[in-house]
C-alpha cells in the first residue's frame, strides 16, 4: 500500500515543478450570490500528488479509464485547492484557512489572492475549518507562527479538536504522517485563545450549519447555507471530478478511516443529488462549484462554470 508522507508529497512536487510553473496566484476570485449570502471561491493554488493515491482498491483498467477522462495520466496529478469566503451581514467568513507556506510550494496562495483582488484579508471576522489536515490549516500561522488573522474567531469542531489533540493521532495515523500531527499541533496552539469549538450540526451564525461528514479524518465537518435548494461546502468529503462520484466506495489513501469515509461520500451524494443543492468542493476544478446528479447507478458532478 502506499502512504501519504510530507516526504512523498514534497517529492512529488519537486519532480514536476517545472511542468506546473505558471503562478498560481493569477487565478481570478469566483463570486457568486447565493440566498442572502455572498460566495467567493479564491484559490490557494494546488498540490501536485501521486496519482498512486487516488483510490487504491480501485480496479487498474476501471480507474486507468478514469484518470485518463481527467486528463491525469502521468505518475502525479494537480489537485486544486478551492477556499470559501462567504459575506454575511457584518460578517466575512472563511472556511479553510490553506498550506500557508510550509507545504508544498505550488500552494499557499490564498493571501495573495485575496490581495490582488483588494480583499483586506483584516476584514475577516470568522474561519471555519472542515478538518486539520496540512492544505486547510497550516495557513493559520506566518512563516513566524504568528497568527495571520489575528483578531478573527476560529471555529472547529469539537471530535476534530480532540483528535488532533490527542494520543489517537499519533497511534492512529501511520508513522510517516507523524508531520502532519505536528504541524496541526502547532497552527491549534496558535489559534487557541481564540477558538470556538463546536459539535457538528450546529450553528456558526444564522443560515450557517455544520455537517457531520466524518471519514476523511475522524471530525471531519462540511458546511451548509440555507437559501434556494441549499448550498454545501464540502471539504475533502468529494475529491475527484469523475472517481469520487462515480465510484464512492474506491477509498483514497488520504481517508484516515476508509469504511467511514466511504459511506459519508454516499450520504453526502445522496443528499446532494436528491436537493439538488450547490456543492462547492475544495479538490475539484476551480472553482469546484457545481451540482450532482444520478448517472448509470451511481453520479456525477455537473460544473457550473
Amino acid at each position: 500500500m502506499t502512504t501519504l508522507t510530507r516526504r512523498a508529497l514534497l517529492a512529488a512536487t519537486a519532480a514536476t515543478a517545472a511542468a506546473h510553473a505558471l503562478p498560481a496566484f493569477a487565478v481570478p476570485l469566483h463570486t457568486f450570490k447565493h440566498g442572502a449570502f455572498e460566495v467567493t471561491i479564491v484559490s490557494d493554488g494546488h498540490l501536485v500528488l501521486p496519482t498512486a493515491f487516488l483510490a487504491q482498491d480501485g480496479p487498474p483498467g476501471e480507474r486507468a479509464a478514469l484518470l485518463k477522462a481527467a486528463g491525469q495520466t502521468g505518475e502525479t496529478y494537480q489537485s486544486p485547492t478551492n477556499i470559501t469566503l462567504i459575506r454575511s451581514g457584518a460578517d466575512l467568513i472563511l472556511i479553510d484557512m490553506g498550506s500557508g507556506d510550509r507545504f508544498m510550494p505550488t500552494a499557499g496562495k490564498l493571501w495573495d489572492n485575496l490581495k490582488a483582488a483588494g480583499i483586506d484579508k483584516s476584514a475577516i471576522t470568522k474561519v471555519i475549518f472542515t478538518h486539520g489536515h496540512p492544505d486547510h490549516l497550516w495557513g493559520a500561522v506566518d512563516e513566524l507562527d504568528d497568527l495571520v488573522l489575528p483578531k478573527a474567531t476560529f471555529h472547529v469542531a469539537d471530535t476534530e479538536w480532540n483528535f488532533w489533540q490527542g494520543d489517537d493521532a499519533t497511534r492512529g495515523l501511520p508513522a510517516e504522517r507523524a508531520g502532519f500531527v505536528t504541524g496541526a499541533r502547532r497552527n491549534y496552539a496558535a489559534i487557541k485563545e481564540r477558538v470556538k469549538t463546536f459539535k457538528a450540526g450546529d450553528e456558526i451564525t444564522s443560515g450557517i450549519q455544520t455537517i457531520a461528514t466524518p471519514g476523511h479524518t475522524q471530525g471531519h465537518i462540511a458546511v451548509a447555507l440555507s437559501g434556494g435548494d441549499g448550498l454545501i461546502v464540502g471539504g475533502d468529503v468529494l475529491t475527484h471530478p469523475l472517481i469520487t462520484f462515480a465510484h464512492p466506495e474506491w477509498r483514497p489513501i488520504a481517508d484516515h478511516v476508509p469504511e467511514q469515509a466511504a459511506a459519508t461520500r454516499k450520504k453526502l451524494l445522496d443528499r446532494l443529488a436528491a436537493d439538488r443543492s450547490t456543492l462547492v468542493g475544495f479538490h475539484l476544478p476551480y472553482p469546484g462549484v457545481g451540482t450532482v446528479e444520478r448517472k448509470d447507478g451511481a453520479y456525477r458532478f455537473v460544473a457550473a462554470v
